[in-house]
């Protein structure tokens, strides 16, 4: 089949399909809320290169960062059919811990080659082997191997992974604190699944169940994706496939280019600040030089504070992620969601500051927190560009709240983990929405009937926070209030942002309202709380987290 506009379109949602079909089968076998019910999940597709081909439409943080935990994954292994990597490791391609990915290698049926002689194998995946008359010997001997089509890939948050709080995203000092590494290494070896590797992952969880029931489901996608992609190389042949993967790669890069192209040339700067580290009450900056020439584009984060104790510093692999999805709003829907997006760009992170750290620095609030503001520092940079096209600050965090303990008699463990909405910012032309996830976060929220059905706890209120969204010609959203209450004696661990600095507004509007994060002792003693804390909490203490609005766009009429 030759490559044409029809047959682009046509493999575009093939591969797509492929990735929203992997996320249906996460989330309808998952175990735990995290997965059933937030879907806090991703998956995607990539060549036998490791680029990324195709995604679903779920996490952008987890998205952006996945081809570099797949080309950590493809270093060093040999692939059979059946094999399953699986890593967490944020300084190789992960972006924190709880985010364990799952990489498994697809291979063709022989029939699917429709007599046409492909590439012979030149190095490790680089090119795929045609299956008859090449051996390759590996750890089993040699032996005729199908033609590698690629790779399919899901990444999961597991709601605990061990380290020093329930949850695994404590206000650390370095990665150890924070839970069980995974280094790459090979979960599931030819259709076998290593049990003692299984066993050893939920044995450094205060939940093991649900932490084995979640890698189940992390499995269970990939063979979703494995035969799903085999259908269609079945289909429509192996060299037909890789013919298309190249195209879509190819114009997702001419799109990209093209939409560089339209903007001014010149250097367009911005900065803003994360409220703190999680230590130390110090601001931290993050800065951006956006030079644009001609269909060209340079991120240039040089300004940026240097890696900080606390755990705010953001893997490579996340700063790149923010960079994808900025990308990604600028040149919009026309082109592919994949890696080809990035080519025409060039990101500057210096090692060892805050957007590139040096391991073993700290990273749980990166993931979440860090990536939120890079991407608002981008943006900010890019209005300066597009005046008429770039919307005002969202919430600019996640509002990480996360609670663990015994919940009855039989020392049973629980661990919850929620990322609460707030709101967005307002467009050119249209008012922002408010409580909504926005930006590096896509998550559904934990509805109350589940959170309470599972953990000891109870919501007190859920609604709207009126009035939060900044003033302007068009109106900032409104975050949302959230009060929950305590039924059991529990750790609490907040990561959160915007409570000292607010969301911006562009071209005239006014700020957001910050966030504010509030326990309420016996029902009304009110402490206000530091944007980052741990702290232990009693039966009926009530944690009121009050999420910051979206900045307003345009001057007021």
């Amino acid at each position: 089949m030759p490559v044409d506009a029809v047959s682009l379109e046509v493999f575009k949602n093939l591969l797509a399909s492929v990735a929203e079909e992997m996320g249906v089968a996460l989330g309808r076998t998952g175990f735990s809320p995290n997965i059933k019910e937030r879907k806090d999940y991703s998956c995607a597709l990539f060549d036998p290169h490791g680029n990324m081909v195709a995604q679903a439409s779920h996490i952008p943080v987890h998205l952006g960062a996945m081809p570099a935990s797949v080309a950590a994954a493809l270093e060093g292994f040999d692939f059979d059919p059946g094999d399953i990597i699986a890593l967490n490791d944020p300084y190789l391609g992960g972006t924190h811990l709880n985010d364990v990915t799952l990489v498994a290698p697809v291979f063709a049926p022989p029939s699917s080659f429709l007599r046409r002689q492909e590439p012979r194998q030149t190095g490790r995946i680089d090119e795929a082997v045609h299956p008859e008359g090449n051996r390759r010997a590996n750890g089993r001997g040699g032996r005729s191997r199908e033609a590698l089509v690629g790779f399919v890939a899901n990444r999961a948050h597991h709601a605990d992974i061990g380290g020093m709080t329930p949850g695994s995203l404590p206000r650390s000092t370095e990665l150890f604190q924070e839970g069980f590494i995974i280094p790459p290494l090979k979960l599931v070896r030819a259709g076998e699944v290593n049990a003692e590797v299984v066993a050893l992952f939920c044995r450094n969880s205060r939940t093991p169940d649900e932490r084995r029931g979640d890698l189940a489901a992390q499995i269970a996608a990939c063979r979703t994706g494995e035969r799903r992609l085999q259908e269609m190389v079945e289909r429509y042949g192996w060299a037909t496939v890789r013919e298309h993967e190249s195209a879509l790669l190819d114009y997702s890069e001419r799109l990209t280019r093209a939409a560089i192209r339209a903007l001014p040339d010149g250097d367009y700067s911005f900065s803003d600040v994360l409220d703190d580290d999680g230590l130390t009450d110090e601001p931290v900056p993050i800065a951006v030089t956006v030079s644009v020439r001609g269909d060209a584009m340079t991120l240039d984060l040089s300004e940026t504070a240097a890696q900080r104790r606390g755990c705010v510093n953001a893997p490579l692999a996340v700063t790149l992620s923010a960079a994808l999805y900025v990308l990604r709003c600028i040149v919009g829907e026309a082109a592919p969601s994949n890696q080809g997006i990035l080519r025409p760009v060039a990101v500057v992170a210096p090692e060892g500051s805050l957007v590139t750290p040096r391991p073993p620095a700290a990273v749980a609030g990166g993931n979440v927190e860090t990536s939120q503001r890079i991407t608002d520092v981008l943006l900010g940079a890019l209005a300066k560009a597009l005046p008429d096209v770039v919307p005002a600050a969202s919430q600019g965090t996640m509002n990480n709240v996360l609670v663990g303990g015994h919940q009855d008699a039989a020392n049973r463990g629980f661990a919850y983990y929620e990322t609460i909405a707030g709101g967005m910012g307002a467009r050119p032309g249209a008012d922002g929405l408010s409580a909504v996830h926005t930006h590096m976060t896509n998550t559904m929220n934990t509805p109350i009937e589940a959170l309470e059905l599972y953990h000891p706890m109870r919501v007190r209120s859920y609604r709207v926070r009126r009035g939060s969204g900044g003033d302007g010609q068009f109106r900032g959203g409104d975050g949302v209030v959230r009060d929950t209450e305590f039924l059991a004696p529990a750790v609490v661990t907040v990561l959160a942002e915007r409570r000292r600095s607010a969301p911006y507004g562009l071209q005239g509007g006014a700020d957001a309202t910050p966030g504010e994060t509030v326990l309420l002792k016996d029902g009304v003693e009110e402490v206000h709380l530091p944007p980052k804390v741990t702290l232990d909490v009693a039966p009926g203490d009530v944690l009121s987290i009050r999420t910051p609005g979206g900045g307003g766009w345009g001057k007021p009429a």
